[in-house]
């Protein structure tokens, strides 16, 4: 089955994430789930290569989705074979006052990945029409506008050289409750627990509405949204894994021909006029 096909949300397609099962695994064990992740990540790190020395263009990977959704580790695990040279990651925290000066895709353009590279969006400018949309930071008739803004600014992207990928991580309440209980009595975890998560917890139904438009309203021909199905991790890395390989495959990122002829460069380097 093509997976990264099945999850992708078609342009026009009605959303409502509720019908989207947060625990699907298409009858997949995790055996074959993790070998394959090893595959992809393996393929991934190659074309990243590739991708790097062309220098033509590049990838941006936007990853959205609830608190303890996984993206820190779809990250860790499906990149683990690149070379951090050229892969980046720029998480979108609270604007600054310096940045709320600006226009609300001014802070983020700056973060687009140059040609050559891959950049990966932990939280993005969808956050403009997501968490300022539920807890009502600026007037409806703001963020209603921003739907086009963004999707003029990717389909510039895009005609620039930027490839887009976006992932909405698809996480049921009852899994989510499950990760931050374990957050909150693992020493190791404990950390990344905020106070502020159990308020967005409380909002599960704003967000969810207000992904349902982001996810409906901005699935471009140009920049899809792919629903990943979050719960069992393993399918998850699988599945993201599997469509960033397929669009650096489609990309097809060749390596650039030699800069001297090998013959000569021996000589030059005996020496030998």
């Amino acid at each position: 089955m093509d997976v990264t096909k099945r999850f992708r949300v078609e342009p026009g397609s009605k959303i409502k994430l509720d019908e989207w099962d947060p625990a699907e695994t298409l009858g997949m064990d995790r055996t074959e789930a993790e070998r394959l992740l090893s595959e992809n990540a393996e393929a991934i790190g190659k074309l990243q290569y590739r991708l790097y020395a062309e220098h033509k263009k590049s990838l941006l990977v936007v990853l959205q989705g609830m608190d303890a959704a996984g993206k820190d580790s779809t990250v860790r695990h499906v990149m683990r074979d690149v070379n951090p040279q050229g892969v980046l990651v720029t998480s979108f925290k609270r604007p600054t006052d310096h940045e709320l000066a600006h226009d609300f895709l001014w802070r983020v353009h700056r973060q687009t990945p140059r040609k050559g590279h891959i950049r990966v969006f932990n939280r993005s400018h969808y956050e403009d029409v997501l968490v300022v949309r539920v807890n009502s930071l600026v007037s409806e008739s703001v963020w209603s506008k921003r739907y086009g803004l963004i999707n003029d600014f990717e389909k510039n992207l895009v005609a620039s050289g930027t490839e887009i990928i976006k992932i909405y991580l698809n996480i049921s309440p009852e899994r989510q409750r499950e990760k931050l209980m374990r957050r909150l009595t693992d020493p190791d975890r404990a950390w990344k627990f905020e106070p502020a998560d159990f308020e967005t917890r409380k909002n599960w139904s704003h967000y969810m509405r207000a992904y349902d438009d982001a996810i409906e309203r901005c699935s471009t021909e140009h920049a899809p949204w792919h629903i990943v199905p979050t719960d069992k991790k393993w399918f998850r890395l699988y599945v993201i894994s599997q469509i960033v390989r397929d669009t650096l495959e489609r990309l097809g990122p060749q390596l650039p021909p030699l800069r001297i002829e090998p013959d000569v460069a021996m000589r030059l380097l005996d020496g030998i006029d």
